[in-house]
């Protein structure tokens, strides 16, 4: 949910001021109270298109899991295995980090990613690279024009800083991301800066970036081959206070799927 009271006593509404369409929380805290406009456990609207899709790569379906708004995800992706994340309601950020599953310690380089391959984007072609110097995955499909890997990950501090102490009880993927990470043994010195798939970062003329209206849309996807045996992390972005998720938080679909073998299988054991 995005926003938790810190006191025992629940949060109790009010009514929203006329000059307000949305309703405001009040949050009693150790500073007095604090309101938010931003619903607790906010989902998309009943009237969203949702659009599921199908995997871009072919083979065995290994895995197929809906990931609720605002909600986090992980899984091990086998090498030659392939993730298609659906973009399910459109202009929703997939917030994701992806390691050596045989060495966590290995994990993915956003500068090491941008300098071997010159550009600030992530493309279909693109290779994602480790700290090491080594392909973790390769975008082998892409339906948007651009993916984003140099936004960043919300979290409760960012959204202080950038939107008002009314923001503080809204959880971030930085918050989705250490949740997760826990069922693996990794912690806080463990995060790294991420990829943002489905978000829309243009970088201006004078070299700020923006976070504006998504270019994606219901259904839309990207894939991901593995090139080794890795763990990938995903949050479903619960930011409420930019255009990153459309101001309605949606599901993805996260499928993997097998490639088959010249003999005519597909490699689908666990990792141990």
């Amino acid at each position: 949910m995005t926003a938790i009271p810190t006191s025992q006593s629940a949060a109790r509404s009010a009514t929203a001021s006329p000059a307000s369409a949305l309703p405001v929380r009040i949050f009693s805290t150790a500073r007095g109270e604090l309101e938010s406009t931003v619903p607790v456990g906010a989902v998309y609207t009943p009237d969203t298109v949702l659009d599921w899709s199908e995997p871009l790569s072919g083979g065995t379906v290994v895995s197929d899991d809906e990931v609720a708004p605002l909600a986090p995800w992980s899984a091990f992706v086998l090498a030659g295995h392939t993730l298609t994340i659906v973009d399910v309601g459109g202009n929703q950020s997939a917030d994701f980090l992806v390691y050596n599953a045989a060495d966590t310690d290995e994990r993915y380089s956003v500068p090491d990613t941008l300098a071997a391959q010159g550009n600030a984007y992530l493309r279909e072609g693109s290779v994602l690279v480790s700290n090491e110097g080594r392909a973790l995955m390769t975008v082998t499909g892409n339906e948007i024009d651009r993916q984003d890997t140099i936004g960043g990950a919300c979290s409760k501090e960012s959204n202080t800083l950038r939107y008002g102490f009314h923001t503080e009880f809204q959880h971030g993927c930085r918050e989705n991301f250490l949740a997760e990470a826990g069922r693996h043994g990794l912690g806080v010195r463990d995060l790294v800066s991420n990829v943002n798939w489905f978000m829309n970062v243009p970088v201006e003329a004078d070299g700020s970036l923006g976070i504006v209206d998504g270019i994606s849309a219901p259904g839309k996807r990207v894939a991901l081959r593995a090139e080794m045996d890795v763990l990938v992390i995903v949050s479903n972005c619960p930011q409420m206070n930019n255009p990153c998720n459309d101001f309605n938080p949606t599901p993805l679909r996260m499928i993997v799927t097998a490639a088959t073998t010249s003999a005519g299988a597909a490699r689908t054991e666990g990792l141990a």
